[in-house]
């Protein structure tokens, strides 16, 4: 809950240097959120419904990408395959634990670095690209009001709360990258620790089922739950795609 003063100040420091926002175009706004059932007023004081925190959280996916999903599924991904190849690697090739340590280390340093450079710059670059196509429809629809003050001011608007997403957008698209980074980063060398500090065969066993458990659990399970498609279909297609990578990567290895 949060009082209607409050929250006419939060947007005033939210879009401070941008726009002006008066308290009758509030008060307007919130009557049409309170008729669409988003927010309940109680005297000043306003209150998301279910209805409203559920839209709410659509909007920041959209335009802040406040759910990791894509950073998540790609890092558990990659560093399960890099930590997966590693450890194959170093168990048919007869490493030491120094060489296979060093290569552990330089291949998923390489591999979280990719992915959060890839992450970062072309976030930025696609999300932004988003928001110029969003803000031209939301303009070309805009220009449509028939009273020029009433268009003017919208566009005004319109123009500022584009200004400040695209600040946000950099922000989360940072955020974005060091999620990836990092969970790519510890998906690999969580099993690749295991398989150096265990004894033989508890090394092989242990991190191969613990890069089991991660592929085949949580990451199935994630995309399972934000796909909305059966578990079984995601599992299927996890599997094939992990297999696939880890052969090609173990042949070209050999072959080099």
């Amino acid at each position: 809950m949060l009082e209607k003063s409050l929250l006419k100040r939060r947007i005033d420091k939210v879009c401070a240097g941008y726009a002006c926002i008066e308290m009758s175009d509030l008060d307007k706004a919130l009557k049409e959120m309170t008729s669409e059932g988003l927010i309940l007023n109680h005297n000043g004081t306003i209150q998301l419904t279910e209805q409203g925190i559920r839209l709410g959280k659509e909007w920041q996916s959209l335009f802040l990408k406040k759910e990791p999903v894509l950073e998540v599924v790609t890092g558990v991904a990659d560093g399960s395959i890099t930590g997966l190849v590693v450890i194959l690697s170093a168990f048919i090739g007869g490493l030491t634990m120094s060489t296979s340590a060093f290569a552990a280390f330089l291949t998923l340093t390489a591999v979280a670095m990719t992915n959060f450079s890839s992450f970062l710059l072309g976030g930025i670059t696609e999300d932004l690209a988003d928001i110029e196509a969003l803000q031209t429809l939301m303009n070309h629809s805009l220009s449509d009001i028939p009273e020029k003050r009433e268009r003017d001011k919208s566009l005004l608007l319109v123009k500022h709360l584009f200004t400040v997403l695209h600040k946000e957008i950099r922000k989360s698209n940072l955020y974005a990258a060091i999620i990836c980074g990092t969970t790519t980063f510890l998906a690999g060398s969580i099993p690749i620790i295991a398989y150096l500090i265990l004894p033989k065969p508890l090394d092989i066993i242990l991190s191969l089922s613990i890069v089991g458990a991660v592929v085949g659990i949580f990451l199935v399970r994630y995309r399972s739950k934000r796909t909305k498609v059966h578990w079984k279909v995601t599992l299927f297609e996890t599997i094939v795609i992990v297999a696939i990578a880890v052969l090609a990567s173990l042949l070209i290895g050999r072959s080099a």
